[in-house]
């Protein structure tokens, strides 16, 4: 599944975040994080959530998850103040705003525009 939003394509296949085709650098744990946002981005998701399905139940602190949405928006150009993307509901958790669409991987290489590969005898 590829999931689009602005200029961002999440690609759960390969585990990887592009901008612009382009891929991103950011940390796994950041980028598995962005898309349990985006899954669940008809609802809001409390931290405990989080915490539970990211560290397995793992005790760690809040620094440690508001370390990851601070990364995550740094990587999508979003912030603490403009929440484009991350939304925080102070004292309930985190919600994925922006508007996606949800791409099925063979559904986006079969597409018109997209380049196929040339077989010989092949007319195109």
């Amino acid at each position: 599944m590829i999931y689009e939003f602005e200029q961002f394509e999440l690609d759960l296949a390969r585990f990887e975040l592009r901008k612009n085709g382009e891929p991103c650098t950011l940390e796994p744990q950041v980028l598995a994080l962005l898309a349990l946002l985006i899954e669940h981005r008809e609802r809001l998701m409390s931290k405990e959530e989080i915490f539970e399905k990211l560290w397995d139940g793992r005790v760690v602190t809040d620094a440690t998850l508001l370390s990851r949405i601070k990364s995550a928006r740094q990587v999508l150009g979003d912030s603490g103040k403009t929440q484009r993307f991350i939304k925080t509901i102070y004292g309930k958790g985190f919600r994925f705003v922006a508007d996606v669409t949800a791409v099925n991987e063979a559904a986006a290489a079969l597409s018109p525009g997209s380049a196929r590969p040339s077989i010989k005898g092949d007319p195109i």
